[in-house]
């Protein structure tokens, strides 16, 4: 593993016994998983630097690999023209999607995690419905193998491109074809839309295009001279293509600020007629982002499930253990992998550009009139100086950012309260400004708090303002104990059901808190009564400000979800029975009183799914396993 811009590789992983033919990141760079030519992938944990999961089933190579958005799963698709969907957690394959005639050259989910396309070496883009487990369309108009695909970041638009030299975009309401580029170029290697969504980079033999869809144009060609290139991606605004060739691995960085559309003089061999008047992205379509795709997942009565013998041979434990993690550059390693200051890391976690040698030897872009086209970056193994950044780029910049930062006057006495986050973290290392009344039973009296002090105060009254607010804290302490020694007593005298519905009529969040956690910790507590008395109170926690709290409800619906998500969907879509049978309708009674409470936290959940960090991943996992009871 290399950092664009380093000189030395930072961290080397083994493990597999043949030569290695797909490797994709995490979508946080915490994980990396490596296909290999005998059909066997191999995922690893970066922070910890060990390997984590071994997974067996293809026949044939691994040819192209992508990260669920959301939950812990990997799509595969192989030479033995199978697509496979792993979940990383139980070791095992889920679903295995045939259809294909040939190789899988390339596959992606959707950004809501609902499909996965897969392009084949047979010129087909085939759609996949995840729940469902069944092929949704067939995109059949290119004439070579589909090389790679990319779905639009925002809207419900595909685009693929082909050896036959064209890059296809694909309406995924209608799945009809929007427009297709003209093949002035060679076959299309690698694609990547801008993270705003307002064009496509396409890579090919030594030349970089930049495409439109609507209408199809080109808005700009580079001679880049990268051969036969591997991947393109985009980070700060410059696009960085890799390059193979026996042993060596070439990296290439293109500023994009000089590249239309963003910037850089137009091309009148690319150009189009008239300016463009409307924002490329105003197309009316749906977007990822609000609204998911038209599934029929609803309607299946159980999610599909992949035979066992696939799952993982014997010898993985073998495998793993012969499996390590060599780092290269210990501090470098830590500087990028291990970084404590922050909850959850981006992909781009360097606010600088990545840096580019001294003397490239390619003449300004302004200055060189003939050449219509600026030259890329070629990014060299050694060390790199500080970039100095040019007063053009940033300049825009600046009276953007200057009126934020200035000082507010130094005559005025209001000061703004300090801002208190939405959700407070749980590895904070100071307070927060917690509230007493926050961890205090709704019927108990509110704390008197004495924030606001005399500004000259005596020994004396200092002290006792502190222990004002100690005997406070005692106070709840206190009142904890007793609530949890009466949910104790309850418990140990064998009526489970009255002990928890004590410690919900305590309205205390805290003994919620500390009751969801021992039974998560013993799931063999659980049962339909409790499910039914927990729910609305695991709905509560999804909203509280305390991290903590919110990863606990979190943590018990999965729990339920999995334990008892199958059985509720089962009796509450069960035709009516014929005759008496009081245990079954007595069943059917708390199964629907669970399933209304799952809708009500499906509504909280709808409205977290743009939250970020783990807490909304954590969201995002739990609308998937939703679908397990729809």
């Amino acid at each position: 593993m290399w950092a664009v811009g380093k000189p030395h590789c930072i961290m080397s992983l083994s493990g597999h016994t043949s030569p290695v033919e797909a490797v994709r990141f995490g979508n946080a760079e915490e994980m990396v998983v490596a296909g290999s030519m005998s059909g066997a992938l191999k995922i690893w944990d970066l922070e910890a630097a060990k390997i984590v999961r071994t997974l067996t089933g293809h026949k044939s190579n691994i040819r192209s690999l992508d990260f669920h958005p959301y939950g812990d799963f990997v799509a595969s698709g192989s030479l033995d023209t199978n697509t496979k969907l792993w979940d990383i957690r139980r070791k095992g394959c889920i679903f295995t999607y045939k259809g294909h005639t040939n190789c899988v050259n390339c596959l992606r989910f959707s950004p809501d995690g609902r499909w996965i396309a897969s392009a084949g070496e047979d010129g087909l883009v085939k759609i996949w419905d995840l729940t469902a487990g069944k092929l949704l369309t067939d995109l059949k108009q290119h004439t070579g193998p589909v090389n790679c695909l990319e779905f639009h970041p925002n809207e419900f638009l595909l685009a693929s491109a082909s050896s036959d030299r064209t890059v296809k975009f694909w309406d995924l309401e209608t799945f009809q074809t929007v427009s297709s580029t003209d093949g002035e170029c060679g076959g299309i290697r690698s694609i990547f839309f801008h993270p705003e969504g307002m064009c496509i980079y396409a890579g090919s033999h030594d030349v970089m295009k930049v495409y439109g869809w609507e209408p199809s144009r080109c808005f700009d060609s580079l001679a880049t001279g990268w051969g036969k290139v591997v991947d393109i991606s985009i980070a700060q605004n410059q696009l960085i293509g890799a390059t193979l060739s026996q042993t060596n691995v070439s990296t290439f960085v293109v500023d994009l600020q000089r590249v239309q559309p963003l910037g850089g003089p137009p091309s009148p061999a690319f150009s189009p007629p008239a300016p463009v008047q409307v924002p490329l992205t105003s197309s009316g379509r749906k977007s990822f982002r609000t609204e998911r795709p038209p599934t029929q997942s609803t309607k299946q009565a159980s999610a599909p499930k992949e035979e066992s013998q696939e799952a993982v041979t014997p010898t993985d434990d073998d495998d793993d253990a012969q499996s390590m993690a060599d780092i290269k550059v210990p501090e470098d390693y830590k500087q990028i992998f291990q970084p404590k200051s922050r909850i959850a890391r981006s992909p781009t976690r360097n606010p600088e550009p990545f840096p580019a040698p001294p003397d490239d030897g390619f003449p300004e872009r302004e200055q060189q009139k003939e050449e219509p086209y600026p030259e890329p970056v070629q990014v060299q193994h050694k060390p790199a100086p500080a970039i100095q950044p040019k007063a053009p780029v940033i300049q825009p910049k600046q009276p953007v950012k200057q009126p934020p930062r200035e000082p507010a006057p130094p005559s005025d006495p209001v000061k703004p309260p300090p801002k208190t986050p939405s959700v407070i973290p749980a590895d904070r290392h100071k307070p927060v400004g917690l509230p007493m009344e926050d961890f205090l039973p709704k019927q108990s009296i509110p704390v008197v708090s004495d924030q606001q002090t005399p500004p000259n105060m005596s020994e004396s009254e200092a002290m006792s303002s502190i222990m004002k607010g100690h005997d406070s804290m005692v106070a709840v302490m206190s009142g904890r104990q007793k609530n949890l020694h009466i949910v104790r007593a309850l418990w140990t005298g064998g009526n489970t059901k009255t002990a928890v519905e004590s410690a919900v009529n305590m309205n205390d969040q805290a003994v919620i808190v500390d009751l969801l956690n021992v039974l998560c910790a013993k799931p063999g507590l659980w049962n339909l009564d409790v499910c039914m008395i927990m729910l609305p109170n695991m709905k509560d926690l999804l909203n509280s400000k305390y991290e903590n709290y919110v990863h606990v409800g979190c943590n018990a619906l999965k729990l339920v979800l999995k334990t008892f998500g199958s059985l509720i969907k089962t009796n509450v879509s069960a035709p009516p029975n014929v005759g008496v049978d009081i245990s079954r309708e007595e069943r059917y009674r708390k199964c629907k009183k669970c399933y209304d409470h799952f809708m009500d936290v499906r509504t909280v959940l709808s409205g977290k799914s743009q939250v970020q960090g783990k807490l909304g991943s954590t969201f995002r996992e739990l609308q998937l396993l939703m679908a397990t009871i729809e």
